[in-house]
Order: C-alpha cells, then structure tokens, then sequence
C-alpha cells in the first residue's frame, strides 16, 4: 500500500511540474559563518507566473522561538521589517542584491551572535492561483572568530646580499572542519597602501609565489615552510635593496559549504617589521664609444656605458668637453643642463638622455667646430638615504674621447628589388638605400630600358618630400601605377603597381644631399636589372572533352584548362564560350564567365541556360550540359582573358587573352530498338463489310518513347503507288492524306490505338475500290529540351492484302482503245460504254479520272498495245468527276464546272465534256463504272462491282493565231482596242460643244450689230426731211 502511495504521489508531483509550477529554491545550509564577518544567502524563483521580476521577504526563526516568523527584509515593501532589523537595514548593514529579475542575495555586512537562525525566503503569489512553493528554509550558524596571527614586531637591518628568515604563528579553535591559508606581503616605501604579495601558501596546500619573486622563487631565493601545527617561516636567501619595506603575513580561514563550494569566513594580519637594505657597493667600469667622426652640420651621438656591473645599481652620470661639465642625470632621470646648453638643448640641437639603468647618451644634432674636443663621462653608484637623498657609493669615470670633424664624402647606395623578375602585372617594388649619417637627401629614379642606352627620368623626391614623376612610360593610366616613397630618412621605394613590359631595363638610383655652407651636393648612384616577364608569352588554353561524341538526350563536359607559368599568382580571368553550330560558318557566343563572377548567356542556343551546369576554380572552368539535342552539334572554342590582381576593384581592362583549339561535338541518336510485325496476310471478305487492320509493335527503346503510326493503301490496279491513308503522329493529331480529304473517306477510315504497342486501321463498308495492299509505318520519336521532335527510327510492317469475295455481278466496260486530238480553246469528248447493260435492278455510278503530265505519241501507242487495261495505273491520278447512281454531279476541282461536263447519254453510256481545252489538258482519260444494287427494307444501295475502261490518250493541238485571238490573247491591245473608242468619242464631243458656243457667240454679235444700224437709219430719216423743207421754203 506504501508503495501505491509512493507511486501515485511522485505521479502527482511529475504531473505537476509537468504544467509548470512555482518553485523557490534557497542555499542550502547549514551555513557556518565567522562572528563579525559578513555573510550572503541566494534565493531564487522559477516556473512563475505573472511579472519576471518577482519580489522577495526575508525572516527568520530564532533557535529560541523556532515557530515565531521574525521579518527582516523585503523587496516589496519597505516597513516589512520588524524593530529589531530595521536600523541594521536602513543603515544598509543588511540589504538585498537583485541577481536577476528572478534571482536576489541577501546580504549582512557584519554578523552577530544573535543572528543565526533559521532563515526563510518567501515570494508573493503573481500566478492566477497557488500552485508550488512559495519559499524556502535554510539553517545559519554564527561562530566565534578564533583566528589569531602573530609575529613580532621589530625593525631589522640588512646588508644586500644577506639572508633573511621571518616566522609567522596561526591558531584557530573553530569546532568545524575548516582550512587556513597564509600570505607574506611587503609593504614598500612610497608605494602607496598597495602592499606586494611575496609568496602565499593555499588553502588546498599550493605555493604560489608573487609575480614579482617568481624567478626568485623558482632559483630557490623566496621559500615558505610550515613548522610544526601553527608555525609559517618565510626565507629569502640573498636580500636585494628591492626588499626594503614593511613584512606582515595575513592568515585566511576557510569553510566548505554544503554545495561543496569554499567561503573565506575569518581573516588576520600579523604587526609588521621594518626592513633596511643597505646596498652593497660593487666595481664597474666606465666606456664612453661613437659610431664615427662626424661632418659638420651632420649628428653625432656618444654613448656612456657601465660594464662590470651585476644586477639593478642606482646610477647617476655626468658629461664632460675638455674636463667642462656639460650635463648631468641622477639616478631619478633628472636632468641638470649647464647654461651654455641649455639653450641649444630647448632649440633642439643637443638631448642628454639615460637609455638604460646603465646606459647614457649624449646627442649633437649638428655638429659645429664648437663641439671639436675630448668627451669623457662620469658615472656615480648611489644610495637613497633615510632622509630621501642620494648618497654616492663609488664613482668611474671614462677614459676621454677625441672628436673631430671630418672631410665630407660621397655615401655609398645600395638598391635592391623584392624580386628582380617580375610578371607583368604584378607590383614592381625597388629600394634605394644610403648608407652614412642621418641627413637630408634627395633621390631620383631613371630607367634605360633593355633595348635603349639613353635613361629617361621615371620619378623623384626632393629634400622636402616633393614627388616629381616622370613621363617615359606612355600612357595616363600606367602614370599613375607609380609611387615614390621615403620609408626612412635613408631609404626611398619605387613602387609599380601593375607592372608592363615596357618597364623592364636597368633602373638606377641617384642619392644627392647638400651640405651646410657649401654651393655643390654630393650624388651618389646604383643601379640593378629588372625583368618584366609577358603573360601572354606562357599562357596556353587547352579544350578538351570525355565525349567528343554525345548521344542525344546524354550528359557532356567541356573543359577549358588555362596552362600559364604562373598558376600560382591566381590571377583572375574571364572565360568567353563560343558555338559554330554545324553547317555554320560564324561563331555565337554561348556563354561569358567574367573574372568578377558575373555570368552572361548569348542568345544562340536559347534552351542551353536551363540545363547547363557551370563551374569555375584557378585556371579551369567546365561546363556540363545536359540533355544534349541535335542542334548542339558544332564546334566549341572557349577564348581567356587575363586580368590584374585587383582588377575587381579597379575594373581594369584584360592584361593578355588566349583562344582554345576547336573542339567538335556530335550529338548522334540513340540506338532504337524499334521493331514491327513484318508478317504478310490475306484478307478476304464480303462486300459492304468492315474490317481491322492491325499494326503490332514487337519491341521498343527505353523509355516508351512517342511514335507516329502512318498508315498507307496500295490498289490492286496499281503497281507500286502507295497512297497515305491517315497519320496519327506522336502527339496523337491525325492527319489524312491528300486523296482522303472527302467526308465520305473520312468516315471510311479512321485510325485506333488499343494499347501501348497495338493500333488497328478500321475500314467501313469496304468497296470493290477498297481492294489492295495495306500496311503502315511506324516511326519513333524523341523531344528535345527546346521543343523540337527528333525522328528516331522508322519501320514497315507487312502488307496486308484485302480482297472481296465474288458477288456474282461483273461490269463490263469497253476496252476500245481511242487516241484523240484537240484543239486549244475547243472541245473534246469522250465516251464510256458498257458491253451490257446488266439487270435491271441495278444502277451505276461513273468517276473520270485523268492521269498527270503530257500524252505522247509513244505513250499512246503503249496504251494502245496494252492487253489489259485493268493492270495499268498512272501514278498520281486526278479524280475530275463523279456522277453518282442517283444522278448527283460531284467535281474534284473547285472551279471546273464551267469547263468539264458529265452526263448519260444511254443507260450504258457516258460522256465526258471538255469546254475550252487549254494545252495542259492533255493526258490520259479514263472512267471507272460502279454497279450499285438495293438490299435490304428500306433499302441501301450496295456496291456490287466495278470496272474501268481503256486509257483514251488526247492530245491537245495549238490553234492557228487570227486577229482575234491575237487580239484575245494579247491584254494591252486588248485594253487600248476597248479604251480608244471611249477617248475618241470623249474628244470629238468636247470639239462639238466648243464650235457650239463660238457658233452662238456669233450669232449674238450679229444680232446686235443689225440692231444698231437699224437704229443709225431711222435717226437719219427726220433730219433730211428738214433740210430738204428750208430748200423749197427758200425758192
């Protein structure tokens, strides 16, 4: 039953950790801490809810009332404390540390005795209900602090060199398992309250010595050795005046908590003692040396050198010119310039430094006459005394140095060259370096190229730093590949960052200064070779294919492998790939692999992108194209072109190209296993009947691949013409032929596919044309990548040979040969009789044909000589017109109504009429006559049986040319003869309408003249009759 219980609880708690509850987890104790010291105790919170940053209440339970909460401290509310806590908490003697939002420490600076307890850790509810723990307890122990150090305290003095033993007591009376730990330290003078750790025993039993004693606890000088339970004894075996200071050892106790971690829980120094060092004096000699006699306004430096001497000494040294003090350096570094030095060392020309403990310099920057002497210096080994001042053990001084200017000289220069041969392209980097005093110099660079002897200018630098480059090397672009540098006052690089060709040659280097109070410089030169090696002149470029020969559909490579002597610069290229598709004379670009990374695809194979794989590395690129298609067969030429090394960057033009070999590709088919029943059969049937006709696939390639079946018929009158039925192709579109286009043949024949390797040809209502030799053709297809279709294989099955059985009924046709002539724009005629007229139920149908191309007297004559006319057949035949049985004309041209006429002249005869004959016209005529015969209720007419008639040869003669067939035939006479009468008659009634109105015009100018005089006449009459009254009234 406990069990059960057991089980079931732990399900319960699984469970509910399962859906995330609260759970406050504490240090755990017990904790034993030093009274006095401090203490800190974590808490934390997890699977809450609400807020991340929880709040947390402190208590405790006192070992005298341990069921009474006292509350201590809160991060929620700030009275939370009782009276008891509140002054520690407000003067922040205890206070909460805030980890994280989850996460505090409670800490209590200085323990006391009434603070242990049991402490608790309790967190407010900001879940939507209680689910969890909500704090948790941990036992807290004070104990006295029973730690003790002891040592003396005393002043010691010591001589350096002597040894020195210090003896440290530790006692503790802690009732728990604790561990101590001790330091020695020394408290120097002047250092401050930083005291130096000497060597230091662990709580785990470790010596570690102090970084500034390690090398002499490792020599074996710095010991520690624990003497009995409580005694620590520090020994050093030679005192060094670094020594010199306060000494105290610092005991450490430790405790290991219940999470096995260890917590410093007491502490104590011992007095100190006061160590005094008196520094041994020791012999040493003194050196003064300088690099050479100087020229005057260049440097010189004299150095004053302490030999003989070991260790770390305090020195101090003085300079003399001609037993004059100069300057002087303490042991500190302090300098003590003379006056007549004083000012040229603030105006720069003279420094007085201490390069080392025991190494000084003294430093002319300019050398005058002023300065030509015996140098000597003098060195003091000193001591600081109690009161701080230097106090003076021994002194040396140096034996004296005789300075002198001397005459000045040509430098010596030295050039050299990274490398003395370098590929075009790559920096060419050259270094002139002088040798002599510091001084300021100027330096010009020239080239005598390999095949001149005149050098011309390349670049230079004067005293000031001006750079001057020069023109030699054409070109704007190459102009600015050079730079001049002055790496240092002596040296000066020539830098030519894309090297040519035409830099190769022999550079020299003219070093010039000039010197203080003289007019003329001094120059002095150098030279070396250099070699610009071409890129062109190793770079080979190679094409190459595992399958020169690809089958279609199959996966091939094309390598380009780019050979050049220096594979190793890696220098970019790019790769151009170029296609002379076959029967081609131009090359098209396929591809471009720039030396950036870009790619770009021509436009001469518009499928390629899609199935080409592209891959590139140093020096090698590949192109892996898949599903090869026939029109992937040519040649292939890949072209390289170098760049510069930063040619990415800079987008600078190819250095050298190279072009591959021809490389021809040929896409071939793939082997077809393509194969059809070849068997021949007979079949024979009723008239009017339907039947099958099968094509049977025996085996096919891979793949099921698209095939076109084509089916063909052969008649029995013919020889070897076969005709196309229908095609089914391989997307399944059929198509008739062109002697099957009619509705009637389309409902005839038509084409099925019964499975993957099965097709039947189903005729109906087969006629006595129908007879002949069947077969078909099937063909296997393959679909490119760019959508066009690949003819495979091609195979024929056997013929199949369709015959009706007899129905009794013949048709007789007339066999009398006939050879007619015609002429051009007349009419010919011919004639189709039967022999008999046959049964009275039957009818018949007629059908003209004309066979193609131009009647000969030579074919006529073969006709003619035929014993059979059934057994010949003009290939190519031309159906012209069918006069059904019922009496229904069908034409087998548009258009040839007007000019061919049929009709029955008897009930066995017909007659064929040709209006206008043209001389294209002739040829061969014949007639098939079809007997049909009614069966059946209601009735349908059945083709009984057929029969042709001889082939009637015409020829057709040109006729004699007449006015009016000139006229006819001649379309611009025609017109103008049809046009003049028009125009004529146009023009005569325009002359008419014009003499009209002159002819009217005069008519009214007469009219009105006639009137006028009438007018003058009857005016005249009055006056004469006056006169001729005053004549007689006078008399």
């Amino acid at each position: 039953m406990a069990c059960i219980l057991y089980v079931a609880s732990l399900f319960l708690s699984l469970t509910k950790f399962g859906i995330g509850q609260r759970e406050v987890k504490i240090q755990e104790g017990p904790l034993y801490r030093a009274e006095g010291y401090p203490v800190s105790i974590s808490c934390n919170v997890s699977g809450h809810q609400g807020p991340s940053t929880q709040d947390f209440q402190w208590s405790i339970y006192l070992p005298s009332a341990p069921t009474k909460e006292v509350q201590i401290i809160s991060t929620k509310d700030a009275g939370f404390s009782y009276a008891v806590y509140a002054q520690r908490v407000q003067s922040k003697e205890i206070y909460i540390e805030r980890l994280q939002g989850d996460s505090v420490l409670l800490h209590i600076s200085k323990l006391q005795m009434k603070d242990a307890g049991e402490y608790e850790c309790h967190t407010p509810n900001t879940d939507g209900k209680y689910f969890g723990s909500y704090s948790a307890k941990t036992n807290l122990t004070v104990i006295p602090d029973t730690l003790s150090a002891t040592m003396p305290s005393q002043t010691l003095s010591k001589k350096e060199g002597e040894p020195l033993e210090l003896t440290c007591e530790t006692t503790k009376a802690t009732a728990q398992h604790t561990h101590l730990s001790l330091t020695w330290y020394l408290m120097q003078e002047g250092g401050g309250s930083q005291a130096t750790e000497i060597i230091s025993l662990s709580k785990d039993f470790v010596l570690t010595p102090g970084s500034s004693y390690a090398d002499r606890f490792v020599a074996g000088d710095v010991r520690l050795d624990k003497l009995g339970a409580t005694s620590f004894r520090l020994s050093v075996g030679k005192l060094q005046p670094s020594d010199q200071g306060q000494v105290f050892c610092e005991a450490t106790e430790w405790i290991q908590d219940p999470d096995e971690t260890w917590t410093l829980i007491t502490r104590k120094q011992t007095d100190q003692t006061a160590l005094r060092i008196q520094p041994a004096a020791r012999d040493f000699a003194v050196s003064i040396t300088a690099s050479s006699s100087p020229d005057e306004g260049k440097p010189l430096e004299l150095v004053c050198l302490v030999v003989g001497r070991d260790g770390d000494p305090q020195l101090q040294g003085a300079w003399f010119l001609n037993g004059k003090e100069i300057a002087q350096t303490d042991a500190g570094g302090v300098l003590d310039l003379k006056r007549d030095y004083r000012d040229r060392a603030s105006q720069g020309q003279l420094q007085v430094s201490k390069l080392s403990a025991q190494t000084f310099s003294l430093k002319i920057f300019s050398m005058g006459p002023e300065d030509v002497g015996t140098y000597s210096c003098e060195v003091a080994e000193v001591a600081r005394t109690q009161t701080g001042s230097w106090q003076a053990l021994q002194r040396k001084q140096s034996p004296g140095y005789w300075v002198q200017l001397r005459e000045p000289a040509a430098r010596s220069v030295t050039v050299s060259a990274e490398q003395r041969a370098v590929w075009e392209g790559e920096m060419l980097t050259l270094l002139c370096q002088a040798a002599g005093d510091m001084s300021a110099l100027s330096v010009s660079w020239w080239l005598t190229p390999q095949d001149q002897s005149t050098p011309g200018f390349v670049a230079g630098m004067g005293q000031d730093g001006t750079v001057q480059l020069g023109v030699s090397s054409p070109g704007s672009a190459h102009h600015g590949n050079r730079r001049l540098e002055k790496v240092d006052w002596a040296t000066f690089r020539l830098e030519i960052a894309s090297a040519m060709v035409t830099d190769s040659g022999t550079y020299e280097c003219r070093v010039s200064e000039r010197l203080q109070n003289q007019a003329k410089s001094l120059q002095s030169t150098q030279k070396i070779s250099v070699t610009v090696k071409s890129l062109k002149s190793s770079l080979r470029v190679n094409l190459m294919s595992r399958q020169p020969q690809v089958m279609l559909a199959h996966t091939f490579d094309l390598s380009c492998v780019v050979r050049a002597d220096y594979s190793d610069l890696k220098l970019p290229f790019s790769v151009t790939w170029q296609f002379q598709p076959a029967g081609s004379g131009a090359f098209h670009r396929l591809i471009q692999i720039a030396h950036n990374g870009t790619v770009e695809w021509g436009d001469v194979l518009s499928q390629i992108h899609r199935k080409t794989k592209v891959s590139q590395s140093f020096f090698r690129s590949q192109l892996q194209i898949h599903d090869a298609a026939m029109e992937e067969t040519g040649v292939y030429q890949c072209t390289v072109e170098v760049y510069d090394r930063d040619s990415v960057c800079t987008s600078g033009p190819a250095r050298v190209s190279a072009t591959s070999n021809l490389l021809m590709i040929t896409v071939a088919f793939p082997g077809s296993k393509l194969s059809v029943n070849s068997s021949s059969q007979v079949k024979e049937l009723s008239i009017s009947s339907s039947t099958q006709i099968e094509c049977a696939i025996l085996s096919r390639s891979a793949g099921n691949l698209p095939l076109s079946i084509i089916w063909y018929f052969s008649s029995i009158s013919a020889s070897t013409t076969y005709l196309k039925i229908l095609e089914m192709d391989q997307t399944n579109v059929v198509k008739y032929g062109d002697e099957f286009q009619t509705p009637q043949s389309k409902q005839k024949f038509y084409s099925e596919k019964v499975s993957q390797d099965l097709f039947l040809l189903n005729i109906l209502s087969v006629e006595d044309s129908d007879q002949g030799h069947y077969h078909c053709a099937v063909e296997e297809w393959l679909l490119s990548t760019n959508g066009t279709w690949q003819k495979l294989e091609r195979k024929t099955s056997g013929l199949t040979e369709l015959k009706l059985r007899p129905t009794g009924s013949q048709v007789h046709v007339s066999k009398v040969s006939w050879t007619g002539n015609a002429t051009e724009y007349g009419e010919a005629g011919f004639s189709c009789s039967l022999d008999s007229s046959g049964s009275t139920a039957s009818l018949y149908s007629v059908t003209w044909y004309r066979g193609r191309g131009t009647a000969t007297a030579a074919t006529a004559a073969a006709v003619a000589n035929a014993t059979t006319a059934t057994t010949t057949a003009i290939a190519g035949s031309q159906m012209l017109v069918h006069l059904q049985y019922d009496g229904l004309l069908q034409y087998g041209r548009e258009g040839s109504r007007r000019l061919q006429h049929c009709y029955r002249s008897s009930p066995t005869d017909f007659v064929l009429k040709l209006h206008r004959v043209e001389m294209e016209d002739a040829g061969m005529y014949w007639c098939r006559v079809t007997e049909w015969q009614q069966q059946g209720h209601p009735g349908k007419w059945i083709n009984q049986a057929s029969g042709e008639s001889q082939r009637m040869v015409l020829r057709v003669l040109r006729s004699e040319p007449t006015v009016s067939s000139r006229i006819c035939s001649s379309g611009p006479l025609l017109h103008f003869l049809i046009v003049c009468p028009f125009v004529m008659l146009l023009l005569l009634a325009t002359s008419f309408l014009c003499l009209y109105r002159k002819a009217r015009k005069l008519s009214q100018l007469s009219l009105s003249a006639k009137k006028e005089k009438a007018l003058w006449v009857g005016m005249r009459k009055p006056s004469l009759q006056k006169e001729a009254g005053e004549e007689g009234g006078g008399y």
